[in-house]
């Protein structure tokens, strides 16, 4: 089993930053390819960032530039560094993590940008 737990969020005025993390239960974490998703009622949950277990990185266009994700395989932990926020980017922020063919989510973490 596959415990996520993030933490980070805040609220937060535009122009602004958060460094969100996500916590992993399990000892093979390393081996796994670790996404960021967002969610706004009404709306499905969108594709923020990847890191592979070789740590490439792929980001929404939306994100590009100013959002970077990073992995500590030591920690069990992926992060999410978000700078330049924008109002657009307030919605709740999701750590998934998908192993053997079963999908893991996190609690979610909010995230409310100012204009």
């Amino acid at each position: 089993q596959v415990q996520l737990v993030e933490s980070g969020g805040g609220l937060v005025q535009a122009g602004g930053s958060l460094r969100l993390s996500c916590a992993a239960s399990g000892s093979i974490f390393s081996i796994y390819a670790m996404s960021w998703y967002r969610q706004t009622p009404g709306n499905e949950r969108e594709l923020v960032a990847t890191i592979t277990s070789g740590s490439s990185t792929y980001y929404a266009d939306s994100v590009k530039g100013r959002f970077t994700i990073s992995r500590d395989n030591t920690k069990n932990a992926v992060y999410l560094q978000m700078n330049r926020l924008k109002p657009e980017d307030t919605a709740v922020y999701y750590c998934y993590l998908k192993r053997l063919g079963t999908d893991y989510w996190g609690q979610g973490t909010q995230v409310t940008v100012s204009s």
